[in-house]
């Protein structure tokens, strides 16, 4: 009898796994000790395979939203022609067709919904960069290429709601109302304001209203005012840079009100007060040339969050450092392209528990899980 009760709530539980699936709560963090490093371990089951023959491409933002579901933005244009060939008439190959652009994953890997794509009173990005998710659940995307230069806000069922900056136009570093081929973004709920790191053309921090997309204030590197002069390439034994290189690629908030910005080609992370205000940097990879070494950060989920993780696109790792100092305690990964590596580590998420999420661009065009297993 206990095998038949058993079954029979078994069988509940796939009848209704769809709901359960979109309403799944995050698991309770387990005691673990303050003084070891972090430890991963790559799943290699994560995500579990998509529907319909679709495919990603690359891979350019990723993020964790309230009820530790997993979002993913890729661009279905950087699809190359042999992982097309099901979509001509007659189709060449089995294999594939593009998957919409935005994605909504459990914890477990299952697909929730998807979405993007589909142009309606607004223009849908030339090239995705970029995904964040409010307090609100509502998502944000952003519109990276040379002709876009904007943000889009949408409900979480991709209902558009609004853009910050306009499509085709920019201003410069120091213009109020446009954009310069924003990067990331990340919104302080407390005080309804918006962090723009902003970005492949510009080279700022951009502050504005989170609701109604107008302008609140701006800065540069070491809190200067940006400009927009040509900056000579980086030299790791030259003295820093005073400007932000192209491009300023992240912006993340900590728990005690400090904005940690990515200067991806000049390999460092600064640290400001809200209002703009320097407080210090930390090098990264600092012999790194190439295209940077600070691409991504995610705070640790402790409340102290005393680690940064670092997706280090360039090296091919994720790194560790202590947030107090800049200490270097450990790597994940190296550049490769089997599961627990990476080509170009492009995003970082982390969610309740303290696993840890990778977006990669270029060839990589992948996400995949860490679980934390100390």
């Amino acid at each position: 009898m206990r095998y038949a009760i058993a079954a029979s709530l078994a069988l509940a539980v796939l009848a209704t796994g769809c709901v359960e699936l979109t309403q799944q709560q995050p698991a309770p963090v387990r005691e673990r000790n303050p003084d070891a490093t972090p430890k991963f371990s790559v799943d290699a089951t994560w995500p579990k395979p998509l529907p319909e023959n679709w495919i990603l491409g690359q891979v350019a933002g990723i993020a964790v939203d309230r009820n530790d579901h997993i979002w993913v933005l890729h661009r279905p244009k950087s699809l190359v022609e042999d992982e097309q060939g099901a979509t001509l008439n007659p189709p060449t190959t089995m294999c594939c067709k593009a998957a919409p652009p935005v994605l909504e994953f459990d914890r477990a890997g299952n697909l929730l919904r998807s979405w993007g794509g589909k142009s309606e009173g607004f223009p849908w990005p030339k090239n995705e960069h970029g995904i964040m998710v409010d307090g609100d659940g509502n998502v944000w995307i952003g519109a990276q290429d040379v002709a876009d230069n904007y943000l889009l806000k949408f409900t979480p069922d991709g209902k558009y709601l609004m853009t910050i900056g306009t499509p085709g136009k920019t201003g410069g570093s120091n213009d109020p109302a446009l954009l310069g081929r924003p990067a990331h973004m990340i919104v302080d709920e407390a005080a309804g304001e918006m962090y723009i790191a902003d970005g492949y053309q510009n080279r700022r921090v951009l502050v504005v209203d989170a609701k109604t997309g107008a302008y609140k204030r701006h800065w540069g590197a070491y809190g200067n005012k940006p400009n927009d002069d040509k900056q000579a390439p980086y030299n790791p034994s030259a003295p820093l840079s005073q400007q932000f290189s192209n491009p300023v690629h992240c912006v993340r908030l900590s728990n005690d009100n400090l904005v940690y910005v990515c200067d991806r080609a000049n390999d460092r992370i600064q640290v400001f007060q809200k209002d703009g205000k320097f407080v210090k940097e930390f090098r990264v990879e600092p012999q790194t040339l190439q295209n940077g070494s600070a691409w991504d950060l995610v705070l640790s989920e402790d409340r102290e969050q005393r680690y940064i993780f670092m997706a280090d696109g360039a090296n091919g790792q994720v790194v560790t450092y202590l947030r107090s100092n800049g200490e270097k305690l450990a790597t994940l990964g190296r550049s490769g392209r089997m599961a627990g590596q990476f080509k170009w580590v492009h995003n970082i998420a982390i969610d309740s528990a303290g696993n840890i999420y990778t977006a990669e661009v270029g060839t990589g065009r992948r996400a995949q899980k860490f679980n934390r297993v100390e």
